[in-house]
């Protein structure tokens, strides 16, 4: 990789692009080490944890949270790793690791990512930190690719509202003016490929309306050191969002 070409390109468009980050053989070790914790760890994990486009239908399983507190395997790939060190020099800081959240769009039932930025969840002042996504099946417009805004991550936060999307509870609201779509890209991916963007940049991804093809991904989220959390208000909005959830029956 091109450090230098990186980064002018992540501080120019809100994102860069890596084909073959992992080789595939790291993507069979990575898939192998998922099942075991899918069949080991998910059934006991609390609810708001785990999610399923179906609720009590393991087969449609779409999201889990904080891998790295129930593998050693995704620790070691989340601190002290090449991803970690892609990250520092992205955000040219030391880097706190977040969140790594195992994805997936199931056939014909996984919905559409509302666009949003990621920075609104976040919380942080100055919101420096980055979403790497690592694509694990061949990812196309018919299972859900990711869309980007080229330069959204300069021109600041937009307003959000609620969704109806498990996983994603915000998203923005006045999405899709002229801006926008003039300026909206898209990336078919293989497995090991990497995206990775600012915590600013609006992206958003389609549905699966596949017959058989799945869209698991792991995501790996990392704050600059320089960025402070405001951490009081982030835990009001998940423990409000984790009991709206479990009222309506959606975990």
């Amino acid at each position: 990789m091109n450090t230098m070409n990186l980064l002018t390109n992540f501080k120019s468009e809100g994102f860069v692009y890596i084909p073959g980050f992992l080789n595939g053989g790291e993507v069979d070790q990575m898939l192998n080490q998922l099942d075991v914790l899918i069949k080991d760890k998910v059934p006991v994990l609390p609810s708001e944890q785990v999610f399923y486009e179906a609720k009590g239908d393991a087969s449609t399983l779409k999201q889990i949270q904080y891998l790295f507190n129930y593998s050693p395997f995704f620790h070691q790939m989340m601190f002290r790793s090449k991803f970690e060190a892609l990250a520092e020099l992205l955000l040219e800081d030391k880097v706190v690791g977040k969140n790594m959240q195992y994805f997936n769009k199931p056939p014909l039932i996984g919905k559409a990512t509302p666009p949003h930025q990621d920075g609104y969840y976040f919380m942080l002042n100055p919101c420096d930190a980055l979403t790497m996504w690592l694509g694990l099946d061949d990812v196309d417009e018919g299972n859900g690719c990711i869309h980007y805004v080229k330069g959204s991550h300069g021109r600041g936060i937009r307003p959000h509202g609620k969704t109806q999307v498990l996983g994603f509870s915000l998203g923005i609201t006045d999405y899709g003016t002229k801006e926008d779509l003039a300026n909206e890209v898209y990336f078919p991916t293989k497995p090991g490929d990497l995206l990775v963007h600012h915590a600013l940049t609006i992206h958003r991804a389609d549905p699966n309306t596949s017959n058989d093809r799945n869209r698991r991904a792991i995501g790996f989220i990392y704050y600059a050191a320089r960025a402070k959390e405001d951490s009081d208000r982030k835990k009001v909005y998940q423990e409000t969002l984790a009991k709206e959830l479990k009222e309506t029956g959606k975990i």
